[in-house]
């Protein structure tokens, strides 16, 4: 599911830069792998544990950023029987790591990969997420490899998953799938990715599920100052998902079958605004994103569902990117819910996918992925999922949440940073805002969205009419403590 992507540019000693790495610190995120870590993952590196099945032949191609070396999935697309079959090739990552050792105990305590404007953190040591079980072009790996049937309407038939040994063909990007299928220049199987990708979406739209078009935000530093622009999503992206989604969504299915699982859940947003009964109110609800939504000048109707703005909105626009974005707070109720011997959660369903689904894609940079595959795996073949899977499924949600409120702190601090970065040298200024939220306790203090730029600052206040646009006056603008305070003027 979607999340905030920040890119920054500049030198490593330019103040936003430097305040990135002082959060790191801060945050107590570690640098490096340890040494016992990395000398367990160089052998495994050499030496994993590979399938018998041998599914080198099959033209997988891998889409995603250019400058990318953790390549977790490779597919290929072909017609069979009126509809089609996709080949999703998911890295093994549990050819390398060996239960209970270093590796694996390190995983554990990263839980996910965490993603910096200027970097990532990974999950696993480099010589893995970016050598040896990443799906390379011309490199055999292991992979769990899932081979999804699918109707003349994209509906799904048919499902298989299996170890094998693959090799990806080619690494494309989506500028360059874009342009091939724009232009009829596309061999079939990524030509595919269209029809396929539109057929997905006309499902979800169908059962009720929702995609976020959510831009990437790019600060480039430029005569000392730092200015902010956004990258939409392209077509080939939303296709590329819905393949995500669709296997997901077949891991999740086949796991309820098997009575044994672990499922990604989210409850449904509540589309007019108010909490769900008895239910404590989310920073990130409806609510306020009408607000938002009232800030940033996007018309947006009581009779119109939340879903149905999504749906209309152009990430191109700057006002309609920098809502795009806030949208993604409705995802943080999300978490993971296991299961076994038949005794299936309360929630069992995904309220943006609105369908069940599960963490399956990503094992790469996810812990929760490589144990929903083993289950997959076991269940395809009629088994029980092995022991040490067993054994660590219960402790698997606590060990997730760690990791995704972690990844959730990193996200909001380095919002926070770069939107002091982009104000730092206009304190005192006064700026069009709107008062998006109040503290229940300190009603002179709360949130205010700035139409221009789009950032959302704390602002502090005798009076705070929420919901009413208002001047407010920059107060202070600090990265370095990821501090943006606003007042009225």
């Amino acid at each position: 599911m979607p999340r905030r992507h920040i890119r920054v540019t500049g030198a490593p000693e330019a103040p936003l830069r430097a305040a990135l790495t002082a959060l790191r610190a801060r945050l107590g995120i570690p640098p490096n792998f340890p040494a016992e870590v990395l000398a367990e993952a160089e052998p495994a590196a050499k030496a994993p544990v590979l399938p018998s099945y041998d599914a080198t032949g099959i033209p997988l191609f891998t889409v995603g950023s250019p400058a990318s070396t953790e390549l977790g999935q490779a597919i290929h697309l072909s017609r069979r029987d009126g509809g089609h079959r996709l080949r999703y090739a998911v890295a093994d990552i549990a050819a390398f790591v060996v239960p209970g050792g270093e590796l694996d105990a390190e995983t554990h305590r990263r839980a996910t990969t965490l993603y910096f404007p200027d970097g990532k953190v990974p999950l696993h040591p480099a010589v893995l997420g970016d050598g040896a079980a990443s799906l390379l072009p011309g490199q055999d790996c292991p992979a769990v490899l899932w081979t999804i049937d699918l109707d003349a309407d994209s509906a799904t038939t048919a499902v298989d998953v299996r170890r094998a040994l693959v090799r990806s063909r080619a690494k494309l990007d989506y500028e360059g799938v874009q342009r091939q299928i724009d232009t009829g220049t596309a061999e079939e199987p990524v030509a595919l990715l269209k029809a396929i990708g539109e057929a997905r979406q006309r499902l979800e739209t169908e059962r009720g599920g929702i995609s976020l078009k959510v831009p990437e935000q790019e600060v480039v530093e430029r005569d000392h100052s730092y200015l902010l622009t956004y990258r939409a999503p392209l077509p080939a992206d939303g296709w590329n998902t819905q393949l995500s989604l669709l296997t997901g969504m077949a891991a999740a299915d086949l796991m309820l079958a098997h009575g044994t699982g672990v499922l990604r859940t989210l409850p449904a947003a509540p589309d007019g605004g108010g909490p769900p009964a008895g239910a404590k109110p989310r920073v990130g609800d409806v609510a306020r994103l009408r607000h938002i939504a009232h800030a940033l000048r996007i018309d947006w109707p009581h009779h119109v569902s939340y879903a149905a703005l999504v749906r209309s909105l152009d990430p191109h626009r700057p006002d309609h990117a920098a809502f795009l974005q806030e949208c993604t707070t409705l995802l943080r109720g999300a978490g993971y819910a296991v299961f076994r011997d038949g005794a299936l959660p309360a929630i069992t369903t995904h309220a943006a996918v609105a369908s069940p689904y599960a963490h399956c894609t990503a094992p790469l940079r996810r812990l929760a992925d490589r144990y929903a595959n083993e289950i997959c795996l076991a269940a395809a073949a009629g088994q029980a999922p092995p022991d040490w899977v067993l054994s660590a499924l219960d402790e698997l949600p606590r060990r997730m949440a760690e990791g995704s409120r972690l990844a959730g702190t990193v996200e909001r601090e380095c919002v926070g940073i770069v939107e002091a970065a982009l104000l730092r040298d206009r304190v005192g200024e006064v700026f069009d805002g709107c008062v998006v939220d109040a503290d229940d306790h300190l009603p002179s203090v709360g949130s205010v969205q700035v139409e221009s730029p789009a950032v959302i600052g704390r602002i502090e206040g005798d009076r705070l009419p929420l919901g009413a646009r208002l001047p407010v006056r920059l107060i202070r603008a600090d990265p370095a403590t990821a501090k943006v305070l606003f007042a009225p003027a």
